[in-house]
């Protein structure tokens, strides 16, 4: 199967669960508690390698999985539909798109609270007031709330990527040596 279609089937894996998990949620009337835990799940993801190799690797059993994720969770704090959730994407061999159903829930939130999401990438992480310029700044723009998911990449040297839905500004330094370098290459 070639690369974009499995990233099409991980992304429809994660928007099947990702509203499925929302719909609970906003029966319960816990949108915001169970994207807070989601967020915190996604953070230990984040920072841990074992937990990486251990959500993306086929060689894992569903059972395997499911006593990881049922021990992290309790280790954590994590319960109620949170926790019942991972158990169930364990459980049915789904865990490689979590982070994809984590974001795509937090994107079901924002469109149902009525803001938009922007995906940063920065060099390095942004102080709250910078996140709180950015975020008044792309109001400005796009005429809505902003909420954003800001990842670090330090190979963009400085500056800042911002994609909001399918427009992307970058402002990185990267770009910017790249464009002077092919402005050089033409002129000499």
């Amino acid at each position: 199967m070639p690369v974009a279609d499995t990233s099409q089937v991980i992304s429809g894996v994660a928007e099947r669960y990702a509203s499925s998990l929302f719909e609970l949620a906003l029966e319960a009337g816990s949108v915001d508690a169970v994207a807070a835990d989601l967020n915190r799940f996604q953070a230990m993801i984040d920072e841990s390698d074992d937990l990486k190799r251990l959500v993306l690797s086929p060689v894992f059993t569903a059972e395997d999985q499911s006593k990881a994720v049922e021990a992290l969770c309790a280790k954590a704090g994590i319960g109620g539909l949170v926790a019942n959730f991972l158990k169930v994407v364990a459980g049915n061999r789904r865990l490689f798109a979590v982070s994809g159903m984590i974001a795509a829930f937090r994107q079901i939130a924002a469109r149902h609270r009525g803001e938009v999401t922007a995906e940063v990438a920065s060099a390095h992480a942004l102080t709250s007031e910078q996140e709180n310029e950015l975020k008044a700044a792309l109001k400005g723009v796009t005429g809505k709330d902003v909420s954003i998911n800001v990842s670090i990449d330090p190979s963009i040297l400085g500056g800042l990527i911002v994609k909001v839905g399918s427009r992307q500004i970058d402002t990185s330094l990267r770009t910017k040596l790249s464009t002077l370098k092919l402005a050089l290459k033409e002129v000499g």
